[in-house]
């Protein structure tokens, strides 16, 4: 998704647990104003200084809370690792998992009139449910929001990569009383593309897998794991944060590429094979980041960064159901006051 200069609806974000600002940016394209942002990683910081915002900060949430200014919306992608598949799925017991205790302690002192929240779709079914309805219950029972929560899927939203993500979207309801029970989330809409639409014309020879490593690429696991790899896929499996590790083809992407592989000389100590990985440029496009998108870190932390953020396409389709939410409630109020 290119930038898109929209006329400010007038509502200033806080974002959290940033990253790279895929939240961000779809909000800002929809017209929200976000005005302060926090990460603890400083590479990530880095790049979203040079692309967004520099009015970021770089650090733990919790010796920031002091400054974070008053604000209408609270974006926040909090850590998924403790619920993640991919983790120990320890959920409150891990670190991580108690920050959600923290945006607690955000709300209750700011109360901003709109939450939106993202994470991994087993968020819902953690501990059987358990781990979803004690933050449910905290947002409406003791912050008073109003709070729907769905998956969305970034194939769904222009882009061909299957990546779930539970987005939680709360209202105040001293601020939108019982209108806030009609929220709509964005309707999907028809893939128009395949990954293929958005592989590099020119590709480096690094990313090409050497004969050697080939055949544990594409085997189909070991032992009692065994998942069927895939590659040339027309769309994308999820792009995750460690797909600089080269994972095996049945959990990373991997594409044959003829026409850059016919560039390159063989050398003794690595022939390479007609297979490659994403670049970190395809990594940008299959989440969504404009095309001018500045890289001022390493491959790997690319690879890292891309793998970890929120698709910047379904950011923004969630932000403008928002704007759309916002607008019935302007005209519903016109209605009674005249």
């Amino acid at each position: 998704m290119e930038r898109i200069k929209r006329k400010p609806n007038g509502l200033n974000a806080v974002s959290l647990f940033s990253g790279i600002g895929g939240i961000d940016l779809g909000f800002l394209n929809a017209g929200f104003n976000v005005i302060w942002a926090n990460d603890f990683d400083k590479d990530a910081v880095q790049t979203y200084k040079a692309n967004i915002d520099e009015n970021i900060v770089l650090g733990d949430i919790n010796n920031h809370l002091e400054e974070i200014p008053s604000h209408d919306v609270l974006l926040a992608g909090f850590p998924c690792q403790p619920f993640s598949m991919m983790g120990s799925q320890k959920g409150f017991e891990d670190d991580r998992g108690t920050l959600f205790f923290t945006i607690e302690k955000i709300l209750k002192k700011h109360k901003p009139k709109i939450i939106v929240l993202e994470n991994v779709k087993n968020l819902l079914t953690h501990d059987k449910g358990k781990t979803f309805e004690k933050m449910k219950s905290i947002l409406e029972n003791e912050l008073d929001y109003t709070v729907h929560a769905k998956v969305l899927n970034t194939q769904d939203y222009g882009i061909p990569q299957i990546r779930r993500r539970v987005f939680i979207v709360g209202f105040l309801n001293e601020e939108f009383g019982v209108l806030a029970k009609s929220f709509e989330y964005p309707k999907p809409l028809d893939l128009q593309q395949t990954t293929f639409d958005l592989l590099d014309e020119e590709v480096d020879k690094k990313y090409f897998l050497s004969h050697k490593i080939l055949p544990t690429i594409l085997s189909n696991g070991s032992g009692n794991y065994n998942s069927k790899s895939e590659i040339n896929l027309k769309i994308a499996k999820p792009l995750t944060a460690t797909m600089h590790k080269m994972h095996r083809a049945n959990q990373d992407n991997y594409f044959e590429d003829f026409k850059n592989r016919e560039k390159f000389n063989d050398t003794m100590a690595r022939p390479i094979s007609n297979v490659r990985r994403l670049t970190p440029n395809e990594c940008r496009k299959l989440q969504g980041f404009p095309s001018d998108w500045r890289y001022v870190v390493s491959d790997t932390q690319l690879y890292r960064q891309f793998g970890n953020a929120v698709t910047v396409d379904v950011a923004y389709f969630l932000a403008q159901s928002i704007n759309s939410f916002l607008q019935k409630v302007v005209n519903t109020n016109d209605r009674f006051n005249n």
